[in-house]
């Protein structure tokens, strides 16, 4: 009887267990990315995104905009009634306040309310503006509105006479503090039309003990202020401006029209570089508006160049994350000067905190280089720095830079070797969230981007002619930590065959995408399967741990990375389109966010910076092997036939980079320089190393 049983419990296992599979799979198709059918924003041109006001309103967003001195974050709108809604925090990274510390950036925000009253025929433009309180019935009806680096909303007013047009914009100047709101009317009546803007100087003067290098004043002015008569079809152009002087200073009488047109001069600048160009539109444009964010976020300090993600709270100051690890590597791909300079001066900073006992640089360099943070401790910190300055090093390709970035990176690495725990992993009192989510004492992130570095490094070593028994040391600890790596962190967790992400950790978390970036490959398939899952996946990409609604973009972008550098290009584009078109063309736009409910998703700029890695070094499989080579393992998308980057300027050289197919499991690999084309044929997926 006994056999018989067991051959019943075996059937009901066996059915349970396909039961069980089909409840998974479906449960799995659920999480699988959608068009999304209800955008607000389309594409408008290449490098422009528009919102076409419908009856989904009200509506509000955020957007910052930056230049070397001075940073917009505008909060814009339109209410019930179709009018305009627009409030203003100017931020000078440069002014600083006391104590002055890594939040301390003068700013100031004006409303709707504050600004000079402006007439229509003699009547106010907004009477609810000027009444302080919303209209129910406003003249001004929003049209639509337009980011292309200025963000522009168009309005029109209208009464019995006819129509007022008003072209409403607003930009930073690319090189002082200030910033510029323009207001362009256009009469489109039949009759003659007056347009009044009141004349107004404000002073805002923050108390004198309060200031850093003070006294600070902040100023907002009028420029084509009182009565124009416009004849149909005649135009006005009016301006309030916003900016930032220290002690007996004067206000900048700017030319208005030239800071337009050198920030657009600058946005076509960082356009030119490095061209994305793919069958698909949206991805090709949020590619541009990521290359944008990410590169014009560099503030010119006391102490250099350096990269700040904003956000109204992180100027003038560097992250080991945000700048040594996330952004620097893809400036070394990108070749604008200003990124470049950033880059250096960020990498220059961190080794001025390096010394003999090897007590840990701190996380950030904060106040133009006064002073520093180092709250959390070592987050990881050291990996973080070498991991970057080397990836950097490489891709920059000079020779130079990379002997003077090379003591940094050597004591980083040796720094994290007298970090190895018992286990042969590295210890880290935190990880880059700095506490929100437990990180135990050593964490997976942290061990692979060690991992990572000690393979650049072997690399970058050989090029800067380093002793070969140093190099062939860092070999053998990467090989061994691989091992332990996977010894340690590799783990079934939730059902799925992946890693814990310290000792004690039983539930999926975000970051065990970081090995796939690193290039270990050992856990890939499961890995995947536990990202894209429904314990991992939400609408708004991967939650930080499973069973929270807690995301940080960071995660999600490494992950998309990562899987295309596994070679799932299917499944990771089904996830990689829709989380682009989420963040360019759904409800706030048009850039990568930081994370939510922390900061509301605002546009942190480091993140954007790692939206272009998943193209260079996951689509395009680009990995620094020297000065002067790369490996390129290309994922093309099976429906698409071509795919290139253009006017890349890495590797001390200046190229494009053109993926074709050839024939089924064949790819053509075109490399065009200043002086040379070389083109290859390849198996699909498989690594090419090509030397400039």
């Amino acid at each position: 009887m006994l056999p018989f049983k067991n051959s019943i419990v075996m059937k009901l296992q066996t059915r349970l267990f396909f039961c069980a599979l089909l409840l998974h799979n479906y449960v799995y198709a659920q999480t699988l990315p959608t068009a999304e059918n209800s955008n607000r924003w389309a594409i408008n041109s290449p490098g422009s995104i528009r919102w076409t006001i419908d009856n989904r309103i009200p509506h509000e967003d955020h957007i910052e905009m930056a230049g070397l001195k001075s940073a917009i974050w505008l909060r814009y709108g339109v209410d019930t009634s179709g009018a305009s809604v627009l409030n203003r925090t100017l931020v000078f990274p440069t002014f600083r306040l006391i104590p002055n510390n890594t939040h301390a950036s003068m700013m100031y925000t004006i409303g709707d309310k504050d600004l000079p009253r402006i007439f229509i025929n003699n009547k106010p433009w907004r009477e609810d503006i000027i009444a302080g309180a919303p209209s129910k019935s406003s003249p001004e009806k929003v049209q639509y509105i337009t980011h292309d680096g200025i963000t522009t909303l168009v309005s029109t007013f209208t009464d019995k006479d006819g129509s007022m047009l008003l072209k409403h914009s607003f930009f930073p100047s690319v090189d002082k503090p200030l910033l510029v709101e323009k207001m362009v009317f256009i009469n489109n009546r039949k009759t003659a039309a007056t347009v009044e803007m009141e004349g107004m100087q404000l002073y805002r003067n923050p108390s004198p003990e309060k200031t850093s290098d003070g006294p600070l004043h902040f100023v907002m002015n009028t420029s084509g202020s009182g009565v124009k008569q416009l004849q149909p079809g005649d135009s006005t152009i009016l301006y309030i401006t916003y900016q930032a002087i220290r002690k007996q200073e004067q206000p900048v009488m700017a030319d208005l029209a030239m800071e337009e047109i050198s920030r657009r001069n600058r946005i076509t600048g960082i356009e030119d570089l490095m061209q994305l160009e793919t069958p698909d539109t949206l991805l090709n444009t949020a590619f541009h508006f990521a290359k944008l964010r990410a590169t014009e976020s560099i503030y010119l300090t006391k102490g250099g160049y350096m990269h700040g993600p904003g956000g109204l709270r992180y100027y003038a100051a560097i992250w080991a994350n945000d700048q040594a690890e996330y952004v620097n590597p893809f400036f070394g791909f990108l070749g604008d000067t200003i990124a470049l300079k950033s880059g250096m001066n960020s990498y220059r900073w961190f080794a001025s905190y390096m010394n003999p006992a090897y007590n840990a640089i701190p996380s950030s360099i904060v106040a133009e280089g006064d002073s520093n943070w180092h709250g959390a401790r070592d987050r990881g910190d050291m990996a973080m720095i070498a991991y970057g300055a080397s990836r950097f090093a490489m891709a920059q390709g000079d020779a130079d830079s990379a002997r003077v970035l090379w003591p940094l990176i050597e004591w980083c690495l040796e720094y994290l070797q007298k970090n190895i725990n018992q286990d042969g992993v590295v210890f880290s009192n935190s990880d880059e969230l700095e506490g929100r989510f437990p990180a135990g004492k050593a964490n997976l992130n942290t061990s692979s981007l060690y991992y990572d570095a000690l393979c650049s490094a072997a690399m970058l070593g050989q090029q800067l002619h380093i002793p070969a028994k140093q190099l062939a040391d860092y070999k053998s600890r990467a090989a061994v930590l691989k091992k332990n790596i996977d010894k340690y962190f590799g783990a079934t967790i939730e059902g799925y065959n992946t890693y814990r992400y310290y000792a004690e950790n039983t539930v999926l978390r975000a970051w065990i995408a970081t090995p796939l970036v690193t290039g270990i490959m050992d856990r890939k398939e499961g890995t995947i399967d536990a990202l894209f899952s429904p314990k991992l996946w939400t609408e708004d990409g991967v939650a930080s741990q499973s069973g929270d609604r807690t995301f940080w973009d960071r995660s999600t972008l490494y992950a998309l990375r990562g899987v295309l550098a596994a070679g799932e290009t299917e499944k990771a584009m089904k996830f990689l389109e829709y989380y682009s078109n989420r963040r360019l063309l759904g409800e706030h736009v048009p850039y990568p966010v930081e994370a939510y409910p922390e900061g509301n998703q605002r546009h942190l700029s480091a993140e954007s910076g790692l939206y272009c890695r998943i193209f260079t070094e996951g689509m395009f499989g680009m990995r620094p092997t020297g000065l002067n080579s790369f490996d390129c393992t290309p994922r093309l998308p099976v429906k698409w036939n071509r795919m290139a980057i253009k006017n890349m300027h890495a590797f001390g050289k200046k190229f494009d980079l053109v993926v074709n197919r050839k024939s089924a499991g064949k790819l053509v690999v075109t490399v065009t320089t200043d002086t040379n084309v070389k083109a290859y044929t390849i198996n699909d997926n498989a690594t090419l190393h090509i030397t400039l």
